[in-house]
This record gives C-alpha cells, structure tokens and sequence, in this order.
C-alpha cells in the first residue's frame, strides 16, 4: 500500500483529473473532490450571465476514481463546492482522518459559473467576489487546512494551477476570445500564494508552485467555450500538466523552482515529459 498521498481539488474532469491519473500512475494514493460526484450530475456552467446552463458535462468523481484504481492505487471521493469553504475544511478532515496525512496539495478546481466572460460594466460584484472566494481563498483555505501536518512531518508540496490570466492582459474582450475580470483578478491573487507560502515555509521543509497549464482542451472547453472564441482542437492534452506535476513531486531538480511559476507546457515539452506530444506541431 502507498504510503504517498494526494489531494486534487476539481478532479471530475479536465486537467484535475489528468492530474490524479498521472499521480496514481507515479504511485500516490489520491483523494479527489469536486462539485460532480456522478455522472450526469447538473450543476450551473454557464460562464455568462446573460443565459443558464446546467446541462452535465462529461466526467465525474466516480469516473476519475475508476482511473486511479485502474492504476492500482486508492482513491477517496469527497464532494466539495469551492463556494462553500466549510466544504473543504470537511473534506480534508475526512482525508487526513482516513489516510492520516496529505503529502501533496494541488488546487487545481476553480470557479465555474456565470461571470466568466462578462464585461467588467455588466457583471455585479457579488459574482467578481464568487470569483474570488473560490479561485483565491478556497485554496487558502486548504493550505490552512493541509499544511500544518506537512510542516509537522517535516515534508509536503503545494502546487496551485493558477493561469496566464493572472498576469497577463486579455487579447479581446470577455466572450471574444478574451476572459472576465472576475477570472482575471482571483487567478492573480491565487498566483501570489505559492511564492509568499515558499518563503514562509521553506525552512520547514514545504514547497509551493504555481503550475500555468497554458491553453488546455478539456471536456468542457469543448462543451462550453466555441461560442465564446476558444477552439479546443488548437489545446493541448491535459496530460501535460499532469505530468508536469508527477517531475515537480518526483524530481531532485525540481527544488530550484520553489516558490516559482512553471508554464507548464514549455517544461513539459523541454524536458520531454510526454512522449509524442510536442508544441511544435
């Protein structure tokens, strides 16, 4: 039985999942959440206010668990909603009381709702702080919740999957081809976390990253975001970050980019981590 054990926030599909195969494959134990436990599972996705949808996108807790077994390691399903932080503070209770420790942290879930690709002037600040409250404290909160017993054990890893958005200005509005403020602004305050934690906690034997997938095609970006100007034929695989994650766990080099950013895809494709992937066509 694997003594290494991982936490992934949004693991019902995209880059969460891939990021929990990819660990289960390296031998990690892995305990998953998200807001679908099953498939078929509805819940609002819709990134505009001006419409709803609660159609089920492809993927669930179940599913992503099947694959981690597959790999011949445990998996633990806890549903958690990143607007309700006493949620998280549950669901790792429940991890650390069942499996008695958590080695690596990855905050990968974030805010999936109406305010995505709305306009600054066109979207209330109730939604901006839903924004917030899910892609920059809910991780926040289960640093809190996680990393003490890493700092008593003396060894853990936080890895949060922060975006290009963060630090970046978008090439068109929201909704053509660009993204919201909402998205914008929670991912730049998730993206000074890793950096403030590494200095805080480096002497006690923590690292912090944060890992920028770049353009990823994942289930709902298929389902989702066309109408929005985003192709997800023109993505990469999600695997990608997912082994980027597995060489920042597992490799001795990985220590210099403590407290840093990673792309994700650059890394990726230097050090060759995916084998017939490349981002050079």
């Amino acid at each position: 039985m694997s003594e290494k054990v991982a936490f992934v926030t949004g693991a019902s599909r995209g880059i969460g999942k891939a990021i929990a195969v990819e660990l289960a494959g390296a031998g990690y134990d892995v305990a998953i959440t998200a807001r679908t436990m099953h498939e078929g599972d509805a819940h609002e996705h819709s990134s505009t206010l001006r419409r709803s949808d609660t159609s089920p996108l492809p993927g669930s807790l179940d599913s992503t668990a099947d694959l981690v077994r597959a790999e011949g390691q445990r998996c633990l399903t806890v549903a958690a909603d990143l607007l309700d932080h006493p949620t998280l503070v549950a669901a790792a209770d429940r991890v650390l009381g069942e499996w008695g420790h958590v080695d690596v942290l990855v905050n990968n879930g974030r805010y999936v709702g109406p305010g995505h690709m709305d306009l600054i002037l066109d979207t209330p600040v109730r939604v901006l702080r839903d924004h917030l409250e899910a892609n920059a404290l809910a991780p926040v909160v289960l640093v809190k919740a996680i990393v003490p017993g890493m700092i008593e054990r003396g060894d853990g890893t936080v890895i949060n999957i922060t975006s290009g958005a963060g630090y970046g200005d978008p090439p068109a509005p929201a909704g053509q081809g660009g993204w919201g403020l909402g998205y914008a602004f929670s991912k730049g305050a998730m993206h000074r976390i890793a950096g403030v934690l590494a200095v805080e906690t480096r002497e006690l034997g923590i690292r912090a990253y944060n890992v920028q997938p770049g353009f990823i095609a994942t289930e709902r970006i298929a389902q989702d975001m066309a109408a929005f100007g985003f192709d997800a034929s023109t993505g990469a695989p999600a695997a990608v970050v997912g082994k980027v994650c597995c060489w920042l766990l597992e490799s001795p080099d990985a220590e210099r980019y403590n407290g840093q950013n990673i792309e994700a895809q650059e890394l990726c494709d230097e050090l060759g981590l995916l084998p017939g992937w490349s981002l050079v066509p």
